[in-house]
């Protein structure tokens, strides 16, 4: 196995930075956490616990926690991008005269950028290739059914880190993979990504069933439809069909739309019974990458000429007022046609 890095430096200070700094501390690797929001960041500092995203579990001392952006990748050896996707931009903005060039940057947002279509990876690439001497640092993406509370819990998971970059892959495999939680490489970045993405929807519209007490019937079936349309637009991006298949795929699909703590399940739920879109998002804590990823699905599907009954369905849900009983009953009314994956 490759050398782990020493130090790893966390932007973002959520569930997933936390969860994955506490790992990383258990392993003896020095972290680092950097949150944007000072007054945030001094009540961590203060409790050493994440109440509003991971309550219960201390952060250790060794963990250097920080709002003050010349700290934030200080030592540094790699750095793991926890700002959700449609923050990311102005984050890394802020940040970028700071990192050191040729500090890889691993991502674990989920989500597409509304204004660019971009998704996390790219963001982080578009901003910092201007600005650091010799472009963009090393990029990878870590994903997979990684529900936080679980991880904190050491309570088994797998997840998978994707990069062109092998020794980049291999380097993150090493630094995270332990007893409990392992991680496989792939060098399919766009397929994982997007796989990341695309699911957050899909958990929307199951959630929806759930508000409306649907059934088990109907979510299996929305599962494996939804799995065939994140499938079809991922290969016509360029992904590889089987990354979809994979842990980052189907297993993140699967936890997300079952996952009770969900945040884009829980958002759907709410709407399925009956509550507005603002109502819904004010009911869930943190960020339903969800909602404004849906809206770049439709413009993505609409680009590649794919088509996505399902997201179009939840896209006209959050944005056009359409009654989430129509909308499955448009689905169901669409004309038969042979079952295809692709």
């Amino acid at each position: 196995m490759s050398e782990p890095f020493n130090r790893v430096a966390f932007v973002g200070n959520g569930a997933m930075a936390t969860v994955l700094a506490l790992l990383l501390e258990s392993r003896g690797v020095g972290t680092t956490v950097w949150g944007p929001n000072p007054e945030n960041m001094a009540e961590l500092i203060r409790t050493r616990e994440n109440r509003r995203y991971l309550a219960g579990h201390r952060i250790p001392a060794a963990v250097r926690l920080t709002a003050r952006d010349a700290e934030a990748f200080r030592g540094a050896e790699a750095v793991v991008s926890a700002i959700p996707t449609q923050f990311a931009r102005g984050v890394w903005a802020r940040l970028a005269p700071h990192l050191p060039a040729g500090v890889p940057v691993v991502s674990v947002a989920k989500g597409i950028e509304n204004e660019t279509i971009l998704r996390p990876s790219e963001i982080i690439a578009d901003v910092l290739g201007p600005t650091l001497r010799g472009g963009a640092p090393p990029l990878a993406a870590l994903s997979g059914p990684s529900v936080a509370e679980e991880i904190a819990r050491s309570l088994p998971a797998t997840v998978a880190v994707a990069s062109a970059d092998q020794t980049l892959n291999q380097r993150v495999q090493s630094t995270f993979t332990t007893d409990w939680f392992r991680v496989y490489t792939n060098e399919d970045l766009i397929g994982v990504e997007l796989a990341g993405a695309l699911k957050n929807v899909i958990a929307l519209a199951a959630g929806i069933l759930d508000g409306l007490q649907a059934g088990i019937n109907a979510k299996s079936a929305l599962l494996s439809r939804g799995l065939a349309e994140i499938t079809r637009l991922g290969v016509a991006m360029g992904a590889r069909a089987d990354t979809f298949f994979g842990v980052t795929g189907v297993g993140d699909l699967a936890t997300t739309c079952f996952s009770p703590t969900g945040r884009n399940r829980s958002c759907g739920e709410l709407l399925g019974r009956g509550q507005t879109l603002e109502a819904a998002l004010d009911g869930v804590p943190g960020v339903v990458e969800g909602v404004p990823t849906a809206r770049a699905v439709v413009q993505l599907a609409t680009r590649y000429r794919v088509e996505m009954p399902i997201a179009t369905a939840v896209n006209e849900v959050l944005f056009e007022r359409l009654d989430p009983r129509a909308a499955i009953a448009q689905l169901m009314s669409r004309e038969p046609k042979p079952e295809r994956v692709r």
